[in-house]
């Protein structure tokens, strides 16, 4: 063989060493490639189903901490960022039972976040497989929320209830201490029928307030005339009205009717004139006002109270809440009356409006639904008196 021969053979030979090196390298690459993918965990059959149609928010954690799969509630709890956990107490959690394989259950207060609100969240947590874990959320934060307003009512009521009580049991050993003097008896019993007043006052409204609680939305509202209930409201404040010398008069469209139940509204009207004539100086005047729009009507109480701080307007709907509790013993105030007159709104679809300018009074705006299918003179005075 001579020597150009060999070299034409020895370079096709390299050529084909070359290329076996390449192809190996090639198919050595695909293999490791592939053995990486069979690696990556997924989701076991039907998990993304079951976790379709499960009550709790759920979410699925791989090995390297990262979501696999959330319902969509997760991301509206702030607890899930992307892929990632941005709780580090939940992920603490997972880390645990992905190390031990043990179930853990858990009380989580997510804190608050830009955007975000603080929340209450009860967490199951429990492996899923060998390298997976499922985490099971409840949102808890209305429960948590409703459990202290609970406590809260509880502890003012007992307060509330304290003060006529104790006062009195005091005035009833005042009067005994004072057998022989015929006007300082007189005088204790005149305040003793004030504080038993005041707290039928009080126990009474604390019935209506979780008598309306317990209410559902009217179902089937019936047709309330205004007119007539207006001049039942005002005749029932015109006692404490006279006392102060204080005119509670009538302004604006007549013959209306309103949708919703007649003795809530009335309540809720009673305790706006009511509040107003006991925050306005003698002399003054309460202004009751109607005013019909396209699909609904106002009713404006209007005074020339003591008004409202601004700083204290958000507030002032709240349970046993006073702008002046100084002055609560002498208008026998419960702080009971707006709450009242926010929960009737509430169930009647409407809404409770506040105008106040502090020394110089304000206006409460109650807006109802109106009745629209009938004229507004339909009303029965069965329909406005019980």
């Amino acid at each position: 063989m001579d020597p150009a021969t060999q070299a034409v053979l020895f370079a096709l030979l390299g050529a084909v060493l070359g290329g076996a090196v390449v192809l190996a390298w090639r198919v050595s690459e695909i293999q490791q490639q592939r053995a990486e993918e069979a690696e990556e965990p997924v989701l076991p059959d039907g998990v993304a189903a079951v976790l379709a149609v499960l009550r709790s928010s759920a979410l699925v954690v791989d090995r390297d901490d990262s979501v696999l799969k959330a319902t969509a509630p997760v991301y509206g709890m702030g607890v899930v960022s992307g892929e990632r956990l941005v709780d580090d107490t939940l992920l603490d959690l997972v880390r645990r039972v992905r190390r031990d394989g043990q179930i853990r259950e858990s009380e989580l207060l997510h804190p608050r976040r830009i955007g975000v609100p603080a929340r209450h969240l009860t967490v199951r947590v429990t492996p899923l497989g060998a390298r997976l874990v499922l985490v099971l959320l409840e949102d808890r934060t209305r429960e948590r929320q409703v459990e202290a307003i609970r406590r809260d009512f509880v502890a003012n009521v007992s307060h509330e209830l304290k003060t006529p009580v104790g006062a009195i049991r005091l005035l009833s050993e005042a009067v005994t201490d004072a057998a022989d003097d015929p006007e300082a008896v007189q005088r204790f019993a005149g305040r003793m029928s004030m504080e038993s007043m005041r707290l039928g006052r009080l126990v009474q409204q604390i019935i209506e307030l979780s008598r309306l609680q317990d209410d559902d939305p009217l179902e089937e509202p019936g047709s309330v005339a205004l007119d007539r209930l207006l001049d039942r409201v005002m005749d029932e404040n015109s006692t404490d009205a006279c006392t102060k010398n204080i005119q509670v008069v009538r302004d604006g469209d007549k013959e209306l009717v309103v949708l919703g139940s007649l003795e809530q509204i009335a309540l809720a009207v009673s305790n706006l004139v009511s509040n107003a004539v006991s925050y306005s100086p003698e002399g003054s005047t309460v202004v009751v006002s109607t005013r019909a729009e396209p699909t609904a009507v106002e009713i404006a109480v209007t005074d020339q109270g003591i008004g409202i701080p601004a700083s204290e307007i958000d507030r002032i709907f709240e349970r046993f809440y006073r702008v002046d509790p100084a002055r609560h013993r002498s208008t026998g105030g419960t702080g009971l009356g707006l709450s009242i007159v926010k929960h009737v709104a509430a169930s009647h679809g409407g809404e409770v409006r506040v105008w106040s300018v502090e020394g110089q009074g304000s206006t409460f705006t109650l807006t109802l639904p109106r009745k629209q299918d009938v004229p507004a003179k339909a009303g029965t005075p069965e329909e406005a008196h019980p």
